[in-house]
């Protein structure tokens, strides 16, 4: 299947820079607002089978003016949550979060602290993914959240993490990617930046 991954738009978290990971999330900013509304302009000529978001508001709020101009109903899948950062929920210091993320790559069983693991993080998100795939349609829009989507997208599309860390998850990218659970997925595009593989 083609599954366009999205980030949110712009929250007030955003613009103060604090890690706001608990459900249900602040909103979007009027910027957010006007980012939702370009992208259900830019995705709105695909042939989409069905919207998913997470269960944060700020992605359903994203979600909801692509969903109005195709007629589809969203889907709420709270395994495409963003990682969740424990006790350093709503921080301006990003520097323990991003840290204990890191060390993922060598220990998945690591803890954030009151937050997630990599293992209890990857097993939501993969569930909420091979949901998505199951239910069949050839085209569909996940919109989730940067963290997430960076870690699951290094870890299923095997992306050098050196490559990966040169790459912004801004607000509304779209990373595109094809194939399914079992088969494996292929990173097509970072946003307008195609990827060739070698």
């Amino acid at each position: 299947m083609r599954l366009f991954l999205v980030r949110h738009g712009e929250t007030h978290a955003n613009v103060a820079r604090q890690l706001d990971t608990a459900v249900p999330g602040l909103d979007l900013t009027q910027t957010g607002r006007q980012q939702a509304e370009a992208l259900s302009e830019r995705l709105a000529t695909e042939d989409l089978g069905a919207i998913y978001t997470s269960d944060l508001i700020r992605a359903q709020q994203t979600a909801e003016p692509l969903a109005a101009a195709l007629g589809l109903q969203v889907v709420v899948l709270p395994g495409l949550r963003e990682i969740q950062a424990g006790d350093y929920e709503m921080s301006t210091e990003w520097g323990p979060f991003v840290d204990a993320v890191r060390r993922w790559r060598d220990d998945p069983e690591h803890t954030i602290p009151g937050g997630d693991s990599g293992i209890g993080f990857m097993a939501r998100y993969e569930a909420a993914i091979r949901r998505i795939a199951g239910d069949g349609h050839e085209s569909a829009v996940a919109v989730s959240h940067g963290a997430a989507m960076r870690v699951w997208v290094a870890a299923t599309a095997g992306l050098d993490p050196s490559w990966l860390e040169g790459r912004r998850v801004d607000n509304t990218v779209v990373l595109t990617l094809d194939g399914d659970p079992d088969a494996g997925w292929r990173l097509l595009a970072w946003g307008d930046e195609p990827i060739t593989h070698g």
